[in-house]
C-alpha cells in the first residue's frame, strides 16, 4: 500500500516538475486575461479599419463583403447543387430542401481527391478538373438533363462585388494554382463547365466556407449570425449592418462579412505575442509573413509548432536526454491529429509515448508528461486567441444592436474543433469570460460548409423570387413622367371646369370662391379672435397685430373634440365650440369684450360672402348631422345666442389653406398660393376675378379654395389607382369621395401601407407569412410611422422597434421591405401633389401671359413638415413639370390661427376703406 502511495507521489511530483519546466520554457505562449482583452480591443480596431473605405486597402483584416444579405427563414425549397473546394478533399453535393411546413434537408454527396499536381499546377486545369468531377456526379445521380442552381464554396479570400462573382485575392493553405489570382473564379468555373454540353447549371452564389457554416446552422437556429471555422485554416464571418460597410452602396439591411481574420497581425499588430517558434514556422511556410494569426491557431500549423518546440527543448537538453531523431527534424512529421491524441483525457500519455516512439525517440515518463503539456499550451493558446477575436465580433454585434445583453448563436465547423478533445470546452469558457454580457450558444455545423453553400443558393433563389413579387407591387406606385404630365393636364382641365358656371356642378375640383379679395399690406392692427376647427382638436386664439413692424403675438388654448361630438348632431357640435370660446375668454379675462372674429373652418364650403359659408360635405372623420347644406357662420351665431353670455363680430369664415397663404403673404408679398399637405390635402390661390364665372364682378382678384382633394372622383385618375387605394377608399367614411386626397394626405398614407403589408404577408413575403391581429386593425399604421421609418438617420434596428410596437415581429429583411413600401407610397403622394401644384403655377403663368413666373407657395401640414423626403420630392416634381416657373416654398407658422386673424384684419381694413 505504501509503495502505491509512494509511486503516486513520485508521479505527481514528476508531473509538477515537468509542467513547471515547460511553463518556464514556453512562458510567452501563456496569455493572461488582460492580454486577451487587449487582443480583443486590437481586433475590434482592425475590423473597423477593414470596413472603412479609406483604411481598407491597408487593413490586415480585410472584412470582405459577401453579398449574402439574408439568412434562411424556413420557407426555402427546391433542388440545389453545391461544390466545396478548399480543403484536403473536394466535395460535390445535391441538396433537396423541402417545404410543406417542415424544414427538412436531404443530401447526397461524393468526395473527389485534390492531387498536388492539380492544386499547385495550372489554374485552368484546376477548374477543368472541378467541372469533370461535377459532370461525373450529375451523371451518377441522373441529373444531366435538369437545370439546377449551384452554390460554390470557395475557402479562399475573394473580393466580391456580387453574390455570384469573386476575384481571388490570394491562395492560402496548400493551394498554389497558377494564373487564378486576381481573376473571377465563378467565370473561370462557368467557362470550364461549358465544355460539358450535357450539363446545365446556373452558379447563383460564391460562398466562403465560413459563410456556408453560418448558413447551415442558421437553417436550424435563426439566432445564428456568426460562423467560425477552426480546422485546417481558421476564419470567421458575421452579419454586419450595411450602413457600416463603406465598400458597398446602400445602407438598408445587413450583409454577411467574411473577416478573413487569419491575416490579423500581418501588419505587425501581434509582434509582442509572437514567439521564436511562430517566427520559425512562418519562415518555413509556403507564404512567409502572411496569415500570421492563422499560423498560431489552425490545424495546418499546430502540429508543426509542437514539433519545433520539441526540437528546441531537446537541443537544450530538456527532453529525450538531449537526443534527437531524423523524424523529429522532419517538417510535418507531427500533425494536429497527433496533438489531439496526446491531449486525450485518459489515454493521452500512452498516445504520447506511442507517437514519440514512432518518431524514433525513446521517451521517459517525464518526457511524455512534458510533451503532453507542450501540446496543451499550444492548443490552449490557439483557443484563447480564437476566443479573443470571436469576443470582439460578439461585442460589435451587441453594440450594433444597441443591446445591454445579446443573445446569439455561433455556428462552428473545422476538424480541430471537432477532433480535439479539449478545444471546444476551452474556447467556450474563454469567450464567456471575455463577453459576460452575451448569451452565446455554440452550434456544431452538422453537414459543413457545402450544405451552407446550397442554403445560400436556396436563400438567393428565394430572395430572387420574393424580390420579383415585391418589385411588382412597388412598381404600381412608381409614376412615369408621362403619367405625371397626364395628372397635371387633367388637374388643369378640372380647374377650368370648376371656375365655369356651366361645368361647375360636374367638376370634381370645386374651385370655391372665398371672397378674400385683398392681401395684407402691413397696415393691419388690432386684437382679433380666431377659431380653428379642422381636426380632432379645436383651438381658440387671441391675435394681436401691430402695424409698422409687422409683429403678430398670439395666445391660444387647445380643446379636444370627443368622437361623440364629431359624429353627433350639429347643434351639439356648435354648443361645444361656444363652450370652448367661453372658457377661453374667461381664461384670458376678456368676457364681454366685443372682438372681430375669424373662423378657420377646414371643410369644403360654398361661400357667397366672406362671412357666409355653406358646408358642402364633412371630411376627416366628422359626421355631425344637420350641417351639410347649412351656413356654418349662422350655426355659430345661433349657438352664441343660445348661450346668451357674449356677442362676437364674425367677420370671416376661412379655409385653413387660405389662412396658410395669408400668413406667408404677410411676410412675402409674392405669396399667392396656399398648400396644405397634412391630415388632409388642399390648395388655394389668387385668381383673376374675370375668370371666376360664379362671381359677378370682373375687377381685381379673389382667392379660390380649389378643394382639390375631390380630384379624380369622376374616374379620371383611375388608371393610376391601385387595388390598395381602392381598399382604403372602400373602408373609409366617404367611399368614392376625395380620391386624390386619399392618395396624397397623411390621413390615408399609413392605411395604404397597411393594406400593402397585409397583401405581402399573405403572399408569404413578410413577417414569415403571419398576419398579426394588430396588422388587421384599421388605422394602426399611422402616417407618423412612415416619417419615422423613412428617416435617413434611423437604423433598421429602430425600424424593427417601431414595427415591434405595432405587434409585428420583423426580421431585418422585413424591415428593409417595410421601409421600401413606405418610401414608394410617400414618394407617389409627393409626386401627385407636385403634379397638381405644377398645374396651378402653369395656369397662373399662362393667364398672365408671362414667359417666366416667379411665385411663392405658403405651405403647412404635418406631412410636409415632418416627413423626411415629402417636401423635396414635391419641389423636384414641380420644377420638372413647370420648368418656366420659379417656385419658392415657404413654411407657414400657424396659418390656420394667425391666417384667420389676418384675413379678418384685411377684411376690416377693406370694409373701413369702403365706408370712408
Amino acid at each position: 500500500m505504501f509503495a502505491v502511495h509512494l509511486m503516486a507521489f513520485y508521479f505527481t511530483k514528476l508531473k509538477e516538475d515537468q509542467i513547471k519546466k515547460v511553463d518556464r520554457f514556453l512562458y510567452h505562449m501563456r496569455l493572461s486575461n488582460e492580454a486577451l482583452l487587449d487582443i480583443m480591443t486590437r481586433f475590434q480596431a482592425e475590423m473597423q479599419k477593414g470596413l472603412g473605405k479609406d483604411t481598407h486597402p491597408t487593413a490586415s483584416v480585410k472584412m470582405l463583403p459577401t453579398f449574402v444579405r439574408a439568412i434562411p427563414d424556413g420557407s426555402e425549397n427546391g433542388e440545389f447543387l453545391s461544390l466545396d473546394l478548399g480543403g484536403s478533399k473536394f466535395r460535390v453535393l445535391k441538396v433537396q430542401v423541402s417545404e410543406e411546413g417542415k424544414q427538412t434537408v436531404q443530401m447526397e454527396s461524393q468526395f473527389y481527391p485534390t492531387p498536388n499536381e492539380i492544386i499547385r499546377g495550372n489554374g485552368s486545369e484546376l477548374f477543368e478538373y472541378v467541372a469533370d468531377c461535377l459532370a461525373d456526379f450529375m451523371n451518377t445521380k441522373g441529373l444531366k438533363h435538369k437545370k439546377l442552381p449551384l452554390g460554390l464554396t470557395f475557402s479562399f479570400p475573394c473580393r466580391q462585388t456580387k453574390l455570384e462573382e469573386g476575384v481571388l485575392l490570394s491562395w492560402t493553405k496548400k493551394f498554389k494554382a497558377r494564373g487564378i489570382q486576381d481573376t473571377d473564379v465563378v467565370s473561370r468555373l462557368t467557362k470550364a463547365i461549358k465544355n460539358h454540353k450535357d450539363i446545365d447549371v446556373d452558379i447563383l452564389a460564391l460562398v466562403n466556407d465560413t459563410v456556408g457554416t453560418m448558413m447551415t446552422c442558421a437553417y436550424d437556429d435563426p439566432y445564428c449570425e456568426v460562423g467560425v471555422i477552426i480546422g485546417t485554416g481558421t476564419n470567421a464571418c458575421y452579419m454586419e449592418e450595411l450602413s457600416n460597410i463603406d465598400l458597398v452602396e446602400g445602407d438598408e439591411g445587413r450583409m454577411c462579412i467574411n473577416t478573413e481574420w487569419g491575416a490579423f497581425g500581418d501588419d505587425g499588430a501581434l509582434e509582442d505575442i509572437r514567439t521564436e517558434f511562430d517566427r520559425d514556422l512562418d519562415l518555413g511556410s509556403l507564404n512567409p509573413g502572411k496569415q500570421l494569426f492563422e499560423k498560431m491557431i489552425s490545424g495546418l500549423y499546430l502540429g508543426e509548432l509542437v514539433r519545433l518546440i520539441l526540437v528546441k527543448m531537446a537541443k537544450a537538453g530538456l527532453l529525450f536526454g538531449g537526443k534527437k531523431s531524423s523524424s523529429l527534424h522532419t517538417k510535418g512529421k507531427i500533425e494536429t491529429r497527433h496533438v489531439a491524441a496526446m491531449e486525450k483525457y485518459k489515454e493521452g500519455l500512452a498516445n504520447t509515448r506511442e507517437i514519440l516512439t514512432d518518431l524514433g525517440l525513446d521517451p521517459s515518463e517525464a518526457d511524455c508528461v512534458a510533451v503532453q503539456h507542450v501540446c496543451t499550451i499550444v492548443s490552449f493558446r490557439s483557443a484563447n486567441l480564437c476566443a479573443a477575436a470571436l469576443a470582439a465580433i460578439l461585442t460589435r454585434l451587441r453594440e450594433n444592436k444597441k443591446l445591454m445583453r445579446l443573445r446569439t448563436t455561433v455556428g462552428v465547423d473545422g476538424t480541430l474543433y471537432k477532433i480535439h478533445p479539449q478545444y471546444p470546452k476551452r474556447l467556450h469558457k474563454v469567450v464567456r469570460k471575455l463577453v459576460p454580457n452575451c448569451d452565446v450558444r455554440f452550434l456544431l455545423s452538422e453537414s459543413g460548409s457545402t450544405k451552407g453553400a446550397a442554403m445560400v443558393t436556396a436563400v438567393a433563389s428565394r430572395v430572387q423570387a420574393q424580390r420579383k413579387l415585391i418589385d411588382q407591387v412597388l412598381a404600381l406606385f412608381q409614376l412615369t413622367r408621362e403619367q405625371l404630365v397626364d395628372v397635371q393636364d387633367k388637374m388643369r382641365a378640372e380647374l377650368e371646369y370648376g371656375l365655369k358656371r356651366d361645368t361647375h356642378l360636374l367638376a370634381t375640383v370645386k374651385m370655391l370662391p372665398t371672397y378674400v379679395c385683398g392681401m395684407p399690406d402691413g397696415t393691419e392692427k388690432g386684437k382679433f379672435l380666431a377659431l380653428d376647427l379642422g381636426g380632432t382638436n379645436f383651438r381658440v386664439l387671441l391675435v394681436k397685430i401691430r402695424s409698422g413692424r409687422r409683429s403678430v403675438r398670439m395666445y391660444n388654448k387647445i380643446f379636444a373634440i370627443p368622437l361623440e361630438i364629431m359624429q353627433g348632431t350639429g347643434e351639439e357640435l356648435f354648443d361645444h365650440i361656444v363652450q370652448c370660446i367661453a372658457d377661453f375668454l374667461d381664461y384670458m379675462g376678456l368676457k364681454g369684450a366685443q372682438l372681430p372674429l375669424g373662423f378657420t373652418f377646414s371643410f369644403p364650403c360654398r361661400q357667397t360672402g366672406i362671412d357666409k359659408g355653406t358646408l358642402i360635405e364633412w371630411t376627416k372623420g366628422f359626421k355631425a348631422t344637420d350641417c351639410e347644406g347649412e351656413d356654418m357662420v349662422d350655426m355659430l351665431r345661433e349657438a352664441i345666442k343660445r348661450r346668451n353670455e357674449f356677442d362676437l363680430d364674425i367677420v370671416a369664415v376661412v379655409n385653413d389653406t387660405v389662412g396658410t397663404m395669408m400668413t406667408c403673404a404677410y411676410e412675402d408679398p409674392k405669396c399667392e398660393i396656399g398648400l396644405i399637405a397634412g391630415t388632409g390635402s388642399n390648395m388655394c390661390y389668387m385668381e383673376d376675378m374675370k375668370n371666376i364665372e360664379l362671381v359677378e364682378e370682373d375687377e381685381g382678384r379673389m382667392c379660390i379654395n380649389t378643394e382639390w382633394g375631390g380630384f379624380g372622383d369622376n374616374g379620371c385618375i383611375d388608371g393610376i389607382r391601385t387595388q390598395y387605394d381602392k381598399e382604403v377608399d372602400e373602408g373609409s367614411l366617404n367611399p368614392g369621395k376625395q380620391r386624390y386626397e386619399k392618395m396624397t394626405s397623411g390621413m390615408y398614407l399609413g392605411e395604404i401601407v397597411r393594406q400593402i403589408l397585409i397583401d405581402l404577408t399573405k403572399q408569404g413575403l413578410l413577417f414569415r407569412g403571419q398576419i398579426s391581429e394588430r396588422l388587421r386593425t384599421r388605422g394602426i399604421f399611422e402616417t407618423k410611422f412612415l416619417s419615422q421609418i423613412e428617416s435617413d438617420r434611423l437604423a433598421l434596428l429602430q425600424v424593427r422597434r417601431i414595427l415591434q410596437q405595432l405587434g409585428l415581429d420583423s426580421t431585418c429583411e422585413d424591415s428593409v421591405v417595410v421601409k421600401e413600401v413606405c418610401g414608394a407610397v410617400s414618394r407617389r403622394a409627393a409626386q401627385l401633389c407636385g403634379a397638381g401644384m405644377a398645374a396651378i403655377v402653369e395656369k397662373r403663368r399662362k393667364d398672365q401671359g408671362l414667359e417666366h413666373l416667379t411665385i411663392t407657395v405658403g405651405v403647412d401640414g404635418t406631412l410636409y413638415k415632418l416627413h423626411p423626403h415629402f417636401s423635396s420630392i414635391l419641389q423636384e416634381t414641380v420644377k420638372e413639370l413647370a420648368p418656366q416657373c420659379d417656385v419658392t416654398f415657404m413654411l407657414s407658422e400657424d396659418g390656420s390661427g394667425k391666417g384667420a386673424a389676418l384675413i379678418t384684419a384685411v377684411a376690416k381694413r377693406l370694409q373701413q376703406a369702403q365706408e370712408n
